[in-house]
């Protein structure tokens, strides 16, 4: 839902239901969910409460619409790398850091929607929560995928190790207390990548 259009010339061109998703997306973001009313995002969106009822039911289903479209981006993101490094999935994984690195200096002004969604939804049966906890389990298979892919002799443990760090990264940039948090995660991740090849396999000439 991002764009370098000015907002307000582009959410005038949305309908009505994407112009609630785009609200609830800024508010949402800027000052969590729970803290923001039906009421803030109808207004926000130029639209009225019941309009807001009548597209998605209850506000926790409008939460986890928005997630569920984030969910989806960070998906297709696994996509591009794939398509991007064909057949060369040690490159698709340092594809799927890449982007999370350069996404750090974004998270460290609004934080992580996912980490900063569980934060405000302790209940597991929450719908918001359900979509973030099958988006985080389809992650990580896709990501032990691609380590089994690259040759890594214990593909679950190097997902959950490359996992711990790119969401440890972006949790330290939020809270400031690592400097130069993209070009460490890239290392960090280069590092596992390597340490779990075999001596032949983390030769400078492979590439995955």
């Amino acid at each position: 839902m991002a764009s370098t259009a000015g907002r307000p010339t582009r959410v005038a061109k949305l309908p009505p239901r994407e112009r609630i998703l785009d609200a609830a997306e800024e508010l949402f973001q800027s000052e969590g969910i729970r803290r923001v009313g039906v009421q803030a995002i109808a207004e926000k969106a130029e639209t009225t409460k019941m309009a807001i009822y009548r597209h998605f039911g209850t506000k926790d289903a409008l939460v986890a619409e928005w997630l569920r479209i984030v969910a989806a981006d960070y998906q297709a993101v696994f996509d591009r790398v794939e398509a991007a490094y064909p057949g060369r999935p040690g490159e698709q994984i340092l594809g799927m850091a890449r982007f999370i690195a350069e996404g750090l200096p974004a998270i460290s002004h609004r934080g992580c929607p996912f980490i900063n969604s569980l934060a405000e939804l302790p209940d597991r049966s929450h719908p918001a929560r359900q979509v973030i906890e099958e988006h985080k389990a389809l992650q990580t298979r896709r990501l032990v995928g691609m380590c089994a892919g690259a040759g890594l002799p214990d593909p679950e443990q190097a997902a959950a190790e490359i996992t711990f760090v790119l969401e440890g990264a972006q949790v330290s940039t939020q809270n400031g207390s690592i400097d130069q948090t993209g070009d460490r995660l890239m290392r960090i991740v280069q590092g596992i990548v390597d340490r779990h090849r075999s001596p032949q396999e983390a030769s400078p000439a492979a590439t995955g």
